[in-house]
């Protein structure tokens, strides 16, 4: 298997590369958009802001009540795009270090907000990491743009609204009480993610089933740590209505990764060892498919991209995100159209958001027309 995907990384990187050369155009539709370039400067603002969870949320090796997150801004002639970084605790970044890497975000530079590829590009290069940070910057531009427009996203990317796909809604790890009432509040929802990695890995599933049968998926969290106990938990969760499973085993165990993908009865799923765009095809002939963050992969240009990329390679693609308001929901949300894989509950989980914009209906992620990311409505914070 080594030496296949060794034969493979020459020809998928020269596909990446091809993917990696598409650049947004503002004649879109045969129409130009006129700005005021001369007199008009984009202006960066942002401040801090703390998104309280309903319940604790326990993954497999941590547990919050709340979770920080960046809002930012973005001016130009008069129309103001919003952004947001998600932060929780365990990804390295914060608030302060968040303010710290936009206070150095200079884009006063730039006189034209169509120039997306060249002014993410700096943006990326400002400094390393910082993906949340840069997200947020990305997001902003995002939502400008589109406004510009007078176009949300999906329409700008061709996509068909209709096509948007069921999200599943998460059940963190808890007590047995806990739990049922989550599964309880959760009955709108077509499918299920629990977290697992503890060892109360088969009372958590064996919890819900005493309760709905309804589709399940898993997210591990690298919390296996042998790959055939691996193994042994996937064909247990198959005999019970488990449909995927995300990120079974640590990052760095590579090969054993792929030895239990070609053995796995479910699909198997990258999520923490899949960042950004150079992950997806290091993940080909790991994992089934992927799992797409914005607060990883830096926002919606490269995230658009990572899909395009997976699809080409055969993978099958998720749309996640962390514990995020409407901002941030609003933005992934509008690449979802034929995507089969969703795990957009993120503003469904918290109990102050400040933004409206995408819907969960009946359990169906629902698209607003409004333009750029599709914020309908913007509350104080």
């Amino acid at each position: 298997m080594k030496c296949g995907r060794r034969t493979f990384l020459s020809i998928a990187g020269l596909l990446g590369g091809l993917i990696l050369t598409n650049s947004f155009n503002k004649n879109l539709f045969g129409k130009t958009f006129s700005i005021n370039k001369k007199n008009s400067k984009m202006k960066l603002t942002f401040k801090s802001y703390t998104l309280e969870l309903k319940h604790v949320f326990t993954l497999a090796s941590s547990s919050r009540t709340t979770t920080p997150v960046m809002f930012t801004q973005i001016e130009f002639d008069g129309v103001v795009g919003y952004g947001e970084a998600s932060m929780p605790p365990y990804l390295g970044e914060s608030q302060e270090s968040a303010a710290k890497f936009l206070s150095k975000v200079d884009l006063t530079k730039f006189n034209d907000p169509f120039e997306i590829e060249s002014i993410l590009e700096y943006v990326d290069k400002i400094e390393p990491n910082n993906p949340a940070a840069k997200a947020s910057i990305d997001i902003a531009l995002h939502d400008l743009v589109g406004k510009i427009m007078g176009k949300p996203w999906y329409k700008i990317w061709n996509l068909d609204k209709e096509r948007t796909p069921f999200t599943s809604f998460t059940i963190g790890i808890d007590t047995d009480e806990v739990v049922k009432e989550k599964v309880t509040e959760a009955e709108e929802y077509k499918i299920l993610k629990v977290k697992l990695g503890r060892d109360s890995d088969k009372r958590m599933i064996e919890t819900i089933r005493s309760v709905t049968n309804k589709p399940i998926v898993v997210d591990v969290n690298q919390g296996w740590k042998d790959k055939f106990f691996a193994l042994d938990m996937i064909n247990w969760l198959n005999e019970r209505n488990v449909k995927m499973v995300e990120q079974p085993m640590p990052k760095e165990m590579i090969d054993d990764m792929a030895w239990l993908t070609e053995k796995s009865p479910l699909p198997t799923f990258g999520d923490e060892s899949v960042q950004r765009i150079h992950d997806v095809i290091k993940a080909h002939g790991v994992y089934s498919g992927i799992n797409i963050k914005l607060m990883k992969c830096t926002g919606l240009r490269e995230a658009n991209k990572m899909i395009n990329l997976a699809k080409s390679l055969g993978m099958e693609v998720m749309l996640g995100c962390m514990t995020e308001s409407s901002c941030a929901i609003s933005a992934v949300s509008q690449l979802s159209p034929g995507i089969q894989w969703a795990d957009l509950d993120g503003a469904l989980l918290i109990s102050n958001d400040p933004f409206e914009g995408t819907k969960v209906i009946d359990g169906k992620v629902v698209l607003s027309d409004s333009p750029g990311i599709g914020i309908t409505k913007v509350l104080p914070h």
